[in-house]
């Protein structure tokens, strides 16, 4: 297991090192998902200094935060919430270092525990062949939240997970936290997407909370009807006329080794609407149901 820790200084608040290999490796039972959440920091806050080299950051104080980044004085028009509370909270970072071009990326995906430390698993993704990419240089990096610990925190490298399923419920006409609720569904965790707004579905660029729940992306691909999946490639697919008199609709989206399929589903039974999709329908709400709770 590639690993590096990150919780050797806890006493100073911040640490950091390359990413190198690190065989101090403990067996302290049983792991298990450990909820957090997406930090989209550069409405908020400004790095003061981007580190030069692949670097991760733990910070464990509002002295360390001020140490390392600088607040806006005009953030975004709509910012997350920019205090961290520090007694509940620590703030994960990783940096993969500059890249010569655009389409590199470094992102968290999961991250588990035991008894005596915390894992943070990643994935660094280069350039596809043929990829249009910016020329300028680039220094990818993702932050997270985590619920305060004093176990020590490894990251441990993964290879990036291709295959997903977006589901989701919607109404352009309701109000409230229930009337967007989407989830990323894959085999390591769930990723519940915050503040979702109707139509505006590049959950690229919206932030998340991870989930404890275990993700089970392969048993529940089972169960999508082969008409969708015989669907073509980068097919958006409607069935009925979602949301045409407030009866909302149903989102599904499926991610197969980068090729993506997208299927909006009427909540009302329409003609075209055969008895698997109907079905499928219902496992989707069934599913929603679950995880909101």
């Amino acid at each position: 297991m590639k690993k590096i820790i990150l919780g050797l200084f806890v006493a100073l608040g911040i640490s950091s090192c390359s990413m190198n290999n690190d065989n101090d490796y403990q067996n302290c039972g049983d792991f298990s998902n450990v909820s957090f959440s997406g930090f989209p920091i550069e409405c908020n806050y400004t790095i003061k200094e981007i580190p030069a080299k692949p670097t991760a950051i733990a910070i464990r104080s509002q002295e360390k935060m001020d140490s390392f980044f600088t607040k806006n004085p005009n953030p975004c028009p709509t910012p997350i919430n920019p205090n961290i509370d520090f007694t509940k909270n620590n703030l994960i970072g990783i940096f993969a270092g500059p890249k010569p071009s655009g389409g590199y990326e470094i992102k968290i995906t999961s991250i588990v525990e035991n008894s005596c430390e915390v894992i943070v698993q990643y994935y660094e993704k280069e350039p596809l062949p043929n990829e249009p990419v910016t020329s300028e240089v680039t220094n990818p990096y993702d932050l997270v939240l985590i619920p305060k610990t004093d176990k020590p925190v490894y990251l441990n490298k993964i290879s990036q997970n291709k295959n997903f399923a977006i589901i989701g419920s919607y109404s352009s006409q309701c109000t409230g936290a229930s009337c967007q609720m989407f989830y990323n569904i894959n085999n390591l965790n769930v990723l519940h997407y915050l503040n979702v707004t109707s139509g505006n579905y590049d959950f690229t660029k919206y932030n998340y909370e991870a989930l404890t729940k275990k993700g089970d992306f392969t048993e529940f691909a089972k169960l999508v009807p082969a008409e969708i999946l015989n669907l073509p490639t980068g097919t958006t697919k409607t069935y009925g006329t979602p949301d045409s008199a407030n009866q909302g609709g149903i989102y599904f989206e499926l991610n197969q080794g980068g090729k993506v399929t997208k299927v909006f589903i009427d909540n009302n039974n329409t003609p075209d609407q055969g008895t698997e999709i109907i079905a499928f329908k219902k496992v989707i709400k069934d599913k929603i149901a679950v995880l909101r709770n």
